[in-house]
């Protein structure tokens, strides 16, 4: 075989390893109002629709005060999973914040965000 077609060959793999997705429930999760050091931890449900298995590689924030937990499998075609996100409920007023999660999907960064208002 000819060095070019070997080479054709291997990136059309690697482009098919790549090609997972998955869909949320919910890309916003709104806390609306809640009081002063009430529970901050919301959930996100995903489903990995492509058809390889979907590996969630990091999981940043734009804040310290949003703590995420990413699963630590690869989720398999088909399958549900979740990441949790943590927010610190010790402060009064309104937030938003995003969550970028890092993976093998096909649109390697996706964005969900968390928002509301935490009263006194």
């Amino acid at each position: 075989m000819s060095k070019e077609f070997i080479f054709i060959l291997s990136l059309f793999l690697s482009i098919g390893i790549s090609a997972q997705e998955f869909k949320f429930e919910k890309e916003i999760i709104n806390y609306g109002k809640i009081k002063k050091g009430e529970d901050g931890k919301r959930i996100f449900e995903f489903t990995n629709i492509g058809k390889a298995p979907l590996i969630i590689e990091d999981i940043k924030t734009s804040c310290d005060c949003a703590v995420p937990k990413k699963p630590d499998q690869p989720i398999m075609p088909g399958e549900k999973a979740t990441i949790t996100v943590e927010y610190d409920t010790s402060n009064s007023g309104g937030f938003s914040k995003e969550i970028i999660i890092f993976s093998n999907a096909k649109e390697s960064r996706k964005r969900i965000k968390i928002k509301g208002y935490i009263t006194k």
